[in-house]
């Protein structure tokens, strides 16, 4: 056998294939590939949700155990904000930020691939429980502690699945802070429009990549203690003060985590509504300031978590008050949506529809937010649906609906192509009705004082339940508009214009559709030298 052909040359022939092609990956395809697998992982956990809904049309437990109810729960919830929120959020990002911010592509293309690489081992040590009931492998069956998944339950679950979570979510903390590295150096460091010029998206996207940075490796912290406690022995979480522990380390990363998806979905809003309102966006020094502002004090609202955990008396009002001021910011970006929408001539195309909804969502969760900040109130309402309320209509709500209209907004940028315009107003009008109606129910349940966290409740609340469970179906028709619509698109292949949304002579500065869409689509079509934006 010749040199030039022994199995050695053709491996290391292989490994610089991958360096050269893998790792050398431009803004637009990382984008495509965080965008499909957030696409794959939310049709999976809003399945979660739909087998959970469906569950609750009785009020006994007439299909699954309430084992099966649990672990429904805990694997959406840890699915939708960790394997379908977060990359959602990082592809919109990558696909967005170079153009905005008049950067070449990246600042670090191969941090970028490794960030997204490490969510491939991640969804599968995260999703091991239901996969190895399936293939019915060892002891292992879906994680039913809840996605908070608070010790010592936990810690003292003979699940082997719990472990493979909480190896996934080191993971996930690892890949999320390299991504955030990558988004931060590539704002801070490869813009080339000076700072009084970056948008009010890209300040949003900053300010969440830095808070990631922070916030994860107190997850990976976190969850590396609870996994040393269940192999190695350690009693970090074990009674006493240990499960009070794991509520301070657990929540001082979730609730910024919270922050880390709204962020970008608020820029998204404040980015979409004047570009069809016809105006430039009121305030916009505000809406910088209030995304700074809250991605300081976000990490100071941990506590209220711990209401109804034995804090005193003097650490509740603290947390109320600091709770409450991060309020404030919020309000203010609320004030500068409406008052460019006052007066604009609105065009309600499939992304400004979106982003309206998303306001009339942010307003709900908020109201409801604040409420559950004041103790008294946090108290009588924690164990019941009204959390549960709040909790969707600010991410599957705003977060959710602020995602469908960047993703509208951008898509011919990141793939150089245009959609049905009639049917992704479809899509989005049917989530919207879903959102309304899903949510609505669970707010008016939680108001009754419905208990959350069971598997059966009493006969009274069957109306509300079963309101809930059509709204959450009506929500999955909708999806299947969106997928005739990505399969429309790609089928027919349409090019889409170099201003698709004609924004040309429009007040609102559109950059990003400055730049050649005949290039995204032939980059779309497999050339791997997108990183110029």
């Amino acid at each position: 056998m010749s040199r030039r052909s022994t199995p050695l040359r053709t491996l290391g022939r292989a490994i610089r294939r991958l360096r050269g092609g893998t790792f050398a990956v431009g803004h637009r395809r990382l984008a495509r590939w965080y965008l499909g697998y957030a696409l794959a992982f939310g049709l999976w956990g809003g399945l979660d949700a739909l087998l959970l809904r469906t569950a609750l049309v009785t009020p006994w437990l007439a299909r699954w155990s309430a084992r099966t109810y649990n672990a429904f729960f805990t694997t959406h919830g840890v699915t939708m904000l960790f394997l379908f929120a977060l990359p959602a959020i990082w592809g919109i990002a990558y696909a967005a930020i170079p153009p905005l911010v008049g950067a070449d592509g990246q600042a670090r293309p191969r941090l970028g691939v490794l960030g997204f690489a490490l969510l491939l081992p991640a969804a599968a040590s995260i999703r091991a429980g239901t996969v190895g009931s399936i293939l019915e492998f060892g002891r292992f069956e879906p994680v039913a502690t809840g996605w908070t998944l608070y010790a010592p339950l936990s810690a003292a679950s003979a699940n082997p699945a719990v472990d493979t979570l909480l190896v996934g979510l080191l993971l996930v903390a690892v890949g999320t802070t390299l991504t955030g590295v990558n988004l931060v150096a590539t704002i801070v460091r490869g813009r080339s429009v000076p700072w009084t010029q970056v948008d009010a998206f890209a300040w949003t996207v900053l300010t969440s990549a830095a808070m990631a940075v922070v916030a994860f490796p107190v997850l990976a912290l976190a969850a590396a203690l609870l996994l040393a406690d269940r192999t190695l022995g350690t009693a970090v979480f074990a009674a006493g003060g240990g499960p009070t522990d794991w509520l301070h380390l657990f929540w001082f990363f979730a609730h910024p985590l919270v922050y880390v998806l709204v962020l970008p979905p608020m820029g998204i809003v404040s980015h979409v509504l004047p570009r069809f309102s016809g105006r430039r966006l009121v305030g916009r020094r505000s809406a910088v300031y209030s995304t700074l502002a809250i991605g300081v004090v976000s990490f100071g609202v941990w506590g209220h978590h711990l209401f109804v955990a034995g804090i005193g008396p003097s650490a509740r009002l603290a947390f109320m008050a600091v709770t409450l001021a991060v309020a404030l910011p919020s309000s203010a970006k609320l004030f500068t949506w409406l008052a460019t929408l006052w007066g604009g001539s609105v065009r309600l195309t499939a992304p400004m529809l979106a982003a309206v909804a998303a306001v009339g969502c942010f307003v709900a969760g908020g109201v409801t937010g604040v409420a559950l900040a004041v103790p008294p109130i946090a108290v009588r309402f924690n164990g019941t649906y009204f959390v549960v309320a709040h909790f969707h209509l600010l991410l599957p709500g705003f977060v959710g609906l602020g995602l469908l209209s960047g993703v509208y907004y951008w898509y011919p940028l990141a793939t150089g192509y245009r959609y049905h315009r009639g049917l992704a107003r479809l899509h989005v009008r049917l989530t919207v009705v879903g959102v309304a109606v899903a949510f609505g129910a669970l707010l008016l349940a939680g108001i009754a004082a419905q208990p959350r966290r069971v598997a059966t409740y009493r006969g009274a609340y069957v109306p509300l339940q079963q309101l809930a469970t059509a709204g959450a179906y009506v929500i999955a028709a909708a999806q299947l508009a969106f997928l005739a619509t990505l399969a429309r698109s790609l089928r027919r292949a349409d090019p889409a214009p170099a201003d698709p949304w004609s924004l040309a002579d429009a007040p609102a500065h559109a950059r990003e559709w400055r730049r050649d869409t005949e290039n995204a689509r032939r980059r779309a079509e497999g050339d791997r030298t997108d990183g110029s934006g």
